[in-house]
């Protein structure tokens, strides 16, 4: 138990720091990933959280910017000392941090967000649009047990497969794909266009593979993308009884729960004897951003 009052979605465990981006690659259309080095953050984080970060020195833009840790980085002694983050160039942060050369300076505060729970299962299901595969690496790795997260024991080894359902508008979007299929990961895409994969999107290609399935009360699905794309996982799953959670992507400005920019709608009971779905508001930033499907209102 906490002291008096402390809630456990309280960030009163970050790291806030500043660093350098210690490289910058281009991974898909549009698509970046840089490394910056950060080992407290590294050796603390676990699958599903994030960063805030944001340039040191600059007013523009001011506040910070949340981007999923993709994965760790460990030393030549295997101690975690970097992380990795995948972003889309579309605004006034993500545009100029496409461009910055190694050495630039930005300033982080993290890990943040509850991340995934290590639910056993026999098949874990990631279906993901957009740069929603960004957290699903890390996850993979862990299910796998491939690799271990955080420093307070978390579970792992606790799924026997990983298939990633994993869609965008077009094959070029699609990002680090050949990194998920070495890490053991089952692979199946899907593009708008048909430029790649099934000419499908990700809920109806999700579904219909798992209607073929006669395993799923030992499936689980984990999704991740576009709120509609999420909305529709969210709804198939619960309506067949699978287990699943929603990675939000909702956009944040202080990633530790101050501003209160960033909430979702929950449940909070049953619905109630005249349909209504009773709810509050939750701060995706420190009470998720990971909610089981059944605890969301869309």
């Amino acid at each position: 138990m906490g002291e008096p009052g402390h809630h456990v979605c309280y960030a009163d465990n970050i790291c806030v720091f500043e660093t350098a981006i210690e490289q910058i690659a281009q991974v898909a259309q549009d698509t970046f990933l840089i490394r910056i080095e950060a080992p407290e953050i590294a050796a603390k984080a676990v699958p599903g959280q994030f960063v805030m970060t944001r340039f040191t020195g600059r007013d523009a833009p001011l506040i910070g910017r949340a981007l999923a840790i993709y994965k760790i980085v460990d030393d030549a002694t295997g101690a975690p000392r970097a992380i990795e983050l995948v972003f889309v160039r579309k605004g006034d942060f993500t545009t100029p941090l496409a461009i910055a050369p190694a050495g630039t300076a930005v300033s982080v505060w993290g890990p943040l967000g509850n991340g995934f729970s290590p639910r056993p299962c026999e098949t874990l299901v990631v279906a993901v649009g957009g740069i929603g595969q960004t957290p699903m690496l890390m996850l993979a790795q862990e299910a796998l047990g491939t690799r271990t997260f955080g420093n307070q024991g978390r579970e792992s080894n606790w799924a026997k497969r990983v298939v990633m359902v994993y869609g965008a508008r077009t094959a070029g979007l699609l990002a680090c794909v050949d990194e998920f299929r070495a890490a053991g990961i089952e692979v199946q895409l899907c593009t708008d266009d048909g430029s790649i994969g099934e000419r499908s999107r990700v809920p109806d290609c999700l579904f219909e593979r798992l209607d073929r399935w006669d395993d799923l009360d030992a499936t689980r699905v984990v999704t991740c993308g576009p709120e509609i794309m999420m909305e529709k996982v969210a709804r198939g799953c619960i309506e067949r009884q699978i287990d699943c959670q929603v990675s939000m992507e909702t956009p944040m400005a202080c990633g530790i729960g101050i501003c209160f920019s960033c909430v979702a709608k929950v449940r909070i009971e049953a619905t109630s004897e005249n349909g209504e779905i009773p709810w509050d508001y939750r701060r995706t930033c420190v009470e998720g951003p990971i909610f089981d499907a059944c605890q969301l209102v869309w």
